[in-house]
C-alpha cells in the first residue's frame, strides 16, 4: 500500500524549481525546427509514401529521403539545410518553371509525387505562406503531357480478388475511359497483359495473393481493406454518375467489378483529383463478345511487345492511324478482336469502300491529320488544366470534323453514314471559342493577350491605356515644356516615386507653384503633379486589372465549355473509329491485303497467306514465300507439320493466327483469299519462354501453357503448337507430343490445330487417325548444304537437317563430322543403345589435321593418298617426305 507524499511548503517550492529546470533542459535539448520545416513535416506526414515537392519561392525543394531519391533520379545536386546544426537535413531542388522537365522523370521511375504549392501571395501575408498539396501525380494518374504517351493509354487498374470470381477496373484519367470486367485469375491476367496498366491498386490484405497470381511486374499501390467494400463502392459510383443504380451501365450484377471501380474513385479523391466530370460512364468488357487469347498467346504472337528490344511487333506494322485517339483505339481492337459476325462484316465493308474510293480516303486522311488529341483536351477542360492555346487546338480540331461529317453523310456506305450522322457539329462551342480567344492565344493565361478584342469593354479600355501610355506621356511632356518654357523638362519613372517631372536647377525658377517637389538632386529637382499622379494610378493599375480580367473571362469560358464534354468525347470516339478503318484501308492498299470472307462454318481456308510482320522485314525485291492452310472439323482437323530447323514452321503457325486475328479485328488480311468461320479462342504454344525467375524450367512452363490450352478448348478454337515436348528426353517428348495430339483429335470440340514438330515418328498418326494430315516445309538438298524452300507441302519429312543448320551457324568442322557419324549409326540401328558403341570410339575425337579446313593440309593429304606404298623405295620415300616439307615451308 502506497502512502500519499506530503511536502512542507519550502520542500514543495524546491521540488517545483527542480522540476521546471529539468523540463526546460529537455526542451532545450530538442532540435529547434524552423516554422517552414514545421509546415513541411506536417504536410509530409499526410503523404508518407509520396515524394513531396515543396514550393519555396521560385524553387521546388525536397528534403530528407525524398531529396536523396530525387537527386539520384534527376541528377541534381544534393546539399544540406541547416548544415552543422541539430536540424541538419538533406536538400535538393530545382526551379519551379522546370517542373515539366523533372516531374516525368520522377513518375517514370515509379514514384508517387505530391506537388505542394503556395496557396497565397507572399506579399499579402506577414507570417509564413500558406501551403498545401494541389496534386498527387502517380504512374497511373496524370494529365502531364510529358508523362503521357500520345499513342498509348495510361491506365490505372484496380483488382479485387473475390471468393467466386474477381473484379478488375481500368481508368485512363487523361481520356475519361472507364472499363470494368469480371472473371477468373486467368482472364484477369489476360486483361492485365493486354491493357498494361501503369499502376495497379490492390487491397493490403490481398498483397500475397496478387503477387502469386500475377507476378511482380507491375507498379502496385496497396490500399486499406475497408475501401474494398461493395456498399462503399456502390455509393461512390452512384454519387459520381448522379444515378440511383448502375443498371444503365450494365454493371449492376458485377459485384466484384463494382468494388474494384469504387477503389479507383477513392484513389482519385486521395490524389486530389476531384474535377472528374469527364468520366461520364463506365463500360463493361463483356468476356463473351471478344476472342479469347491467354497471356501466352499475346506474348508469343508479339502483338505489342517482344522480349527482343529491336523486334518489330504487329502493332508497329498495322498502325497507320493519323490521330492519337485512333492509335489508342487500334490497340484496344487488337486486344479485343470481335466474335460478332455482323460487326466484323460491318468493319470490312467500310474498309472495302474506302479502299475503292481513294479520293474520299485521301480527304478523310487529310482532315484527321488536322485533329489534335480531342479526348485529352476535353479532359483538361473538365479538370481546369487546359491552356488557351490548347482551347484553340480544340476549336481547330472541331472545325476539321465538319468536312469528315459531310464526307461520311454523302458516302454510299451505311456504316459511314451512321458515323457521319452521329458526329456533333458543336457549332455554338466553336463560335464561342472563336469569338472569345485570339487565334494565336498564348500557352498560359498569365502571358497575356489571350482574350480577343470586343469581348469585354473594360478590358479593351484598359488595353488602350496600357498600349497608348508612352504616347500620352510624350504629349504631356511636350505640353508642360511649352507651358513653362523649360526646354530640358523630362518625365521619367522609378520604383520609389513612380512618375515624376525632372527640371534642371538652371530652370527651377520657372516651375509652377502647383507642382509638388519630391526630391532634390545635385543638378536638378523632381516634381509631381495631380494629373501625373492620376495617370500613374490608371496606367499601373491597368496591367494588374488586365491580368485579373483575362483570367476571369477565361475561367468563365472553360467552365462553360465543360457542358460540351459528352459531345466532344463522342466525336473523339467516332473520329478514332474512322481513323482505325482508314488505317486498315491504307494498309490494304500498301501491302495488297484482301477482304476475308467470314461465314458460319467451322472452316479456315487460307490461300497464299503471308506473315504481316516478316514480309515487311525482307530486303527490297525478296519475295515472301506464301502458303496455303486448310483446317476443318471433318477431314483435316489437325495438320502435323514436320521440317528442318529454320525452314519456317513457326512462321506458318504465327501467320495463321495473325491472319485470323486481323480478320476479326475488321482488317483485310495478307493473302490471296481467306474464307473462315469465326474463331472464339486462339491458343499458341510457340517458342521457349523460361520463367526461371519464378522457379520454373522451360519444360515446366511449356507444360503449364499446354495444360491451359487442353483445359479450355472449344469447337471454334484455333490451336497452334510448336515443338511440344522438346524440353525433355526424346522418348518422353515423343510420348507427350503423341498423347497431346491424340487428345486434341479425340476431344468432342474437334478444335482446329496446327502441330509443328521435329518428331518424325508422329507422322505415323496419319494412318491411325482420320482427321490428322501430314505436311512438311520443303527443302532442297544440295551436295554440301540445304536450300530452304519454305513451302508447306503434303506429306511428312524424314530429316531435320539439324547438322546442316549447325554447319551454317559456324560450328567447328570436327563437331560436324562427329555428329554425322553418330547420326548414321543411330539411323542404322534406330536405337539410342547404339550410343554405347559410339562412346567407346574415343580415338575418333582425337584432333586429326586431316579434318581441319585448310587447303594446304588438303593438298598434303592428296599427295599422301596418291602414294603407292607397296612399290615405294626408301629413297623415294625420303624424297616424297622432303617434297611435303617444302610445301609446308612455302606456307
Amino acid at each position: 500500500m502506497s502512502l500519499p507524499l506530503k511536502l512542507l511548503p519550502s520542500q514543495a517550492l524546491k521540488f517545483y524549481i527542480v522540476a521546471k529546470k529539468s523540463a526546460s533542459e529537455i526542451k532545450d535539448s530538442t532540435p529547434k525546427v524552423s516554422p517552414l520545416m514545421q509546415q513541411y513535416n506536417t504536410i509530409k506526414a499526410k503523404y508518407p509514401d509520396a515524394c513531396l515537392l515543396f514550393r519555396v519561392g521560385d524553387f521546388y525543394e525536397t528534403f530528407g529521403e525524398d531529396a536523396i531519391r530525387a537527386s539520384r533520379i534527376l541528377g541534381i545536386t544534393l546539399t544540406k539545410r541547416g548544415n552543422g546544426s541539430e536540424s541538419e537535413t538533406a536538400l535538393a531542388g530545382f526551379p519551379h518553371h522546370s517542373i515539366n522537365t523533372y516531374l516525368p522523370k520522377l513518375v517514370k521511375a515509379g514514384l508517387r509525387v505530391a506537388i505542394c504549392d503556395q496557396l497565397e501571395d507572399p506579399k499579402m501575408t506577414k507570417t509564413i505562406v500558406k501551403r498545401g498539396v494541389t496534386e498527387l501525380v502517380t504512374p497511373g494518374v496524370s494529365f502531364n503531357d510529358d508523362i503521357l504517351q500520345s499513342k498509348s493509354n495510361n491506365f490505372l487498374a484496380a483488382v479485387f480478388l473475390g471468393k467466386k470470381t474477381n473484379g478488375i477496373t481500368f481508368l485512363d484519367v487523361s481520356t475519361g475511359e472507364f472499363l470494368t470486367a469480371e472473371g477468373n485469375e486467368e482472364y484477369i491476367d489476360k486483361l492485365l497483359q493486354n491493357f498494361r496498366p501503369s499502376e495497379v491498386l490492390v487491397s493490403k490484405q490481398q498483397k500475397a495473393d496478387f503477387k502469386q497470381h500475377f507476378g511482380e511486374d507491375f507498379h502496385v499501390f496497396y490500399l486499406e481493406d475497408w475501401i474494398y467494400k461493395e456498399d462503399y463502392a456502390f455509393e461512390s459510383l452512384t454519387k459520381h454518375f448522379q444515378t440511383n443504380s448502375l443498371k444503365g451501365f450494365g454493371v449492376d450484377d458485377f459485384n466484384e467489378a463494382i468494388i474494384s471501380s469504387g477503389a479507383i474513385l477513392y484513389y482519385l479523391s486521395e490524389t486530389q483529383h476531384n474535377k472528374i466530370q469527364h468520366i461520364t460512364n463506365i463500360q463493361r468488357i463483356a468476356e463473351d463478345a471478344y476472342v479469347w487469347m491467354d497471356r501466352f498467346t499475346i506474348r508469343n504472337l508479339e502483338l505489342y511487345h517482344s522480349y527482343n528490344p529491336n523486334a518489330v511487333t504487329l502493332i508497329d506494322v498495322i498502325d497507320k492511324t493519323l490521330s492519337p485517339m485512333g492509335s489508342r483505339l487500334l490497340k484496344r481492337w487488337l486486344a479485343l478482336p470481335l466474335k460478332d459476325i455482323n460487326k466484323i462484316r460491318g468493319r470490312h465493308e467500310v474498309v472495302a469502300y474506302l479502299k475503292e474510293n481513294s479520293e474520299e480516303l485521301n480527304q478523310i486522311q487529310y482532315q484527321i491529320k488536322q485533329i489534335s488529341d480531342l479526348e485529352r483536351l476535353i479532359s483538361k477542360v473538365a479538370t481546369g488544366k487546359v491552356s488557351p492555346r490548347e482551347v484553340i487546338h480544340l476549336k481547330d480540331s472541331l472545325d476539321a470534323i465538319i468536312p469528315i461529317k459531310t464526307l461520311a453523310l454523302q458516302s454510299k456506305n451505311e456504316a459511314l453514314k451512321t458515323i457521319g450522322d452521329s458526329l456533333h457539329a458543336c457549332e455554338l462551342l466553336r463560335e464561342k471559342i472563336g469569338a472569345t480567344l485570339n487565334p494565336d492565344a498564348p500557352v498560359a493565361i498569365n502571358k497575356g493577350n489571350a482574350i480577343a478584342v470586343g469581348v469585354n469593354v473594360e478590358l479593351d479600355e484598359l488595353r488602350t491605356i496600357s498600349s497608348t501610355g508612352k504616347g500620352y506621356l510624350d504629349a504631356l511632356e511636350k505640353r508642360e515644356s511649352e507651358a513653362t518654357g523649360i526646354p530640358s523638362l523630362k518625365i521619367s519613372f522609378n520604383n520609389v516615386f513612380g512618375y515624376y517631372i525632372e527640371v534642371r536647377n538652371t530652370h527651377k525658377d520657372k516651375v509652377p507653384t502647383e507642382w509638388i517637389r519630391k526630391q532634390t538632386l545635385v543638378n536638378a529637382e523632381r516634381y509631381i503633379t495631380e494629373e501625373l499622379k492620376e495617370y500613374e494610378s490608371k496606367i499601373l493599375g491597368a496591367e494588374d486589372k488586365i491580368s485579373q480580367l483575362e483570367s476571369m473571362l477565361y475561367e468563365q469560358l472553360v467552365n462553360w465549355m465543360a457542358t460540351y464534354i459528352k459531345p466532344v468525347q463522342l466525336n473523339a470516339n467516332l473520329v478514332a473509329q474512322i481513323d482505325c478503318l482508314q488505317s486498315f484501308a491504307q494498309m490494304a492498299i500498301e501491302n495488297k491485303y484482301v477482304q476475308p470472307e467470314i461465314d458460319d462454318t467451322f472452316d479456315l481456308e487460307i490461300k497464299e497467306g503471308r506473315h504481316p510482320v516478316i514480309e515487311k522485314q525482307l530486303t527490297v525485291g525478296t519475295p515472301y514465300i506464301s502458303n496455303d492452310v486448310f483446317l476443318d472439323r471433318e477431314t483435316q482437323q489437325l495438320i502435323m507439320i514436320t521440317g528442318p530447323n529454320m525452314s519456317g514452321k513457326s512462321a506458318i503457325l504465327r501467320q495463321t493466327a495473325l491472319i485470323v486475328l486481323l480478320a476479326q479485328m475488321g482488317s483485310f488480311v495478307p493473302a490471296e483469299n481467306v474464307r473462315m468461320g469465326v474463331v472464339d479462342k486462339i491458343f499458341t504454344r510457340v517458342g521457349a519462354s523460361d520463367n526461371i525467375s519464378m522457379g520454373e524450367s522451360t519444360f515446366m512452363v511449356e507444360m503449364n501453357e499446354t495444360a491451359s490450352i487442353l483445359n479450355n478448348i472449344s469447337d471454334r478454337s484455333l490451336v497452334l503448337l510448336d515443338e511440344i515436348g522438346r524440353g525433355t528426353s526424346t522418348y518422353d517428348g515423343i510420348s507427350i507430343a503423341w498423347a497431346i495430339a491424340e487428345y486434341l483429335h479425340e476431344h468432342p470440340s474437334k478444335a482446329k490445330t496446327l502441330f509443328a514438330t521435329h518428331y518424325h515418328e508422329l507422322n505415323e498418326m496419319e494412318a491411325i487417325f482420320n482427321r490428322v494430315q501430314n505436311f512438311n516445309v520443303s527443302v532442297k538438298e544440295l551436295k554440301d548444304t540445304v536450300l530452304f524452300i519454305r513451302k508447306l507441302v503434303k506429306g511428312g519429312s524424314e530429316h531435320s537437317f539439324g547438322i546442316h543448320v549447325a554447319k551454317m551457324a559456324g560450328m567447328p568442322q570436327l563437331v560436324i563430322q562427329k555428329a554425322e557419324k553418330i547420326l548414321k549409326k543411330l539411323e542404322k540401328d534406330h536405337s539410342g543403345e547404339a550410343l554405347n558403341g559410339i562412346k567407346a570410339e574415343k580415338d575418333e575425337m582425337q584432333l586429326s589435321f586431316f579434318n581441319l579446313d585448310d587447303p594446304l593440309l588438303e593438298d598434303i593429304k592428296q599427295e599422301i593418298m596418291n602414294i603407292d606404298i607397296n612399290t615405294l623405295t626408301p629413297v623415294e620415300a625420303l624424297m616424297k617426305l622432303n617434297e611435303i616439307k617444302r610445301m609446308i615451308s612455302k606456307k
